[in-house]
């Protein structure tokens, strides 16, 4: 059951929506890593082609690996994480070699580091999307389908109208049944403003990330207050069906990931890291003696969840406060000011008209992701990134978050995501190696 990277044996780790594990992967790495004295486990994102997710696995670690036998110590084992999370078919994701888009671009993962070109947003949700959509929601068949006509359509007050029940109907129709643990509602905060509010937000945010609306769906058209909205509509379902993804993230890393990490032979050192959704998954797998370092890449949730307070809200923690204490060894966050998907995108599921701006912060600080700006209102510390290979060194501690601002080299992308899965760098996988190595 064994495979191998650049040398290293690595293991699939194959979980359902539940977390419920494929055990023929997970009792092969169970039998087969007692002479391993660490295991590096990575978990991919918004992204349910298992194909590219393991070309993601194969050249971080292919990195990782060359920076490891620079240097050996002890024996290096090697996993990947496999859970459903949906990956819409308008979004090529970077350097990971996906297949050619199937439609236009214009999606909040839709990035990638060559390309100069401006995106166009196209409001039509694309056939490949939408059979992915219905069986990743086979709940949600109905109002799935009715928003995919919908979209088709001529942009009018009757379309927006039904468009958002249909998405509330989504919103009930595919929840995992668990609260998020970041905000107070099971399901997204937007759906309790007005469809036209919600819309031109998303269609407002394409336009300030740089993509450009079809000719007639654009602002340019003043008085007409529709235009754009279908854009708008289309990219609050894109929204919604990755907070589904959030939540099912942490629901595999709580019941499927974390419980087999404890399994594991005692003195193994486990390694966890995680980009985007992923980043959340492994959070919530911490807990097992056996994890000695964490390290999250762009991490997709709230960058308040490891509070304890919330800094708006004395009375409850973040969902994961005071989680960072029980790692033996450093909790590690990578951030970029160039990661749109994060920055822009991510907090919009979570705004409602009715919230108060915190004086000294922007609109969307109450609602922000790790991936924009760090780990907020803990007693982690900053570094800036730093060049890969011995010699450097960070300032890891155990029990703390480190916040390490990437920006300089987790810079590339194409709007409106920005450089969210701009990750495969060597300074990036150092981080990773040199967290691992902290004693």
């Amino acid at each position: 059951m064994t495979d191998s990277i650049a040398g290293l044996p690595f293991w699939d780790l194959v979980f359902d929506a539940d977390g419920d594990p494929d055990t023929r992967t997970t009792d092969a790495l169970l039998a087969e890593t007692g002479n391993l004295t660490d295991l590096y486990v990575f978990s991919h994102g918004w992204n349910n082609d298992r194909s590219i997710a393991r070309n993601l696995y194969n050249r971080f670690y292919e990195q990782l690996a060359r920076q490891l036998a620079a240097d050996p110590r002890g024996t290096a084992g090697l996993a990947g994480v496999y859970w459903p999370a949906i990956r819409w078919s308008d979004e090529p994701i970077p350097n990971f070699t996906p297949a050619a888009a199937a439609g236009g671009g214009g999606g909040i993962a839709a990035a990638t580091p060559a390309a100069t070109e401006t995106a166009v947003a196209d409001p039509v949700l694309d056939e490949k999307t939408l059979a992915d959509l219905l069986q990743t929601f086979p709940d949600a068949k109905d109002s799935l389908e009715r928003m995919a006509a919908l979209l088709r359509g001529d942009t009018t007050q009757q379309t927006l109208d039904d468009f958002f029940a249909a998405l509330n109907d989504f919103a009930e129709q595919s929840g995992t049944g668990e609260n998020d643990g970041e905000v107070s509602s099971g399901k997204p905060r937007m759906l309790d403003d007005g469809p036209n509010d919600v819309f031109a937000r998303y269609r407002d945010a394409l336009v300030e990330s740089g993509v450009d609306l079809p000719r007639g769906d654009g602002t340019a058209g003043i008085g007409d207050k529709l235009g754009g909205l279908l854009n708008g509509a289309k990219e609050a379902l894109r929204v919604a069906t990755y907070w589904e993804m959030k939540g099912r993230a942490g629901v595999v890393g709580r019941k499927g990931l974390g419980p087999l990490l404890g399994r594991l032979p005692a003195g193994l050192r486990v390694h966890l890291i995680g980009h985007s959704f992923g980043a959340r998954l492994v959070s919530y797998a911490i807990g097992a003696p056996q994890v000695k370092s964490v390290t999250l890449l762009q991490g997709a949730f709230s960058h308040f969840a490891f509070c304890k307070p919330l800094p708006f809200d004395a009375g409850r923690n973040g969902a994961l406060g005071g989680q960072q204490q029980k790692v033996d060894g450093p909790v590690t966050v990578c951030f970029s000011a160039h990661d749109g998907a994060v920055g822009r995108f991510y907090p919009l599921a979570s705004l409602a008209k009715r919230d108060d701006v915190a004086a000294g912060h922007g609109l969307l600080w109450r609602w922000g992701g790790m991936g924009a700006d760090g780990a907020q209102n803990t007693d982690a510390v900053l570094d800036g990134i730093k060049p890969a290979g011995p010699g450097t060194t960070y300032r890891f501690a155990r029990n703390r978050i480190l916040n390490i601002d990437c920006s300089q080299v987790v810079s590339a992308g194409k709007a409106p995501s920005g450089a969210h899965s701009d990750i495969l760098h060597p300074e990036v996988t150092w981080i990773v190696l040199a967290a691992s190595r902290f004693s």
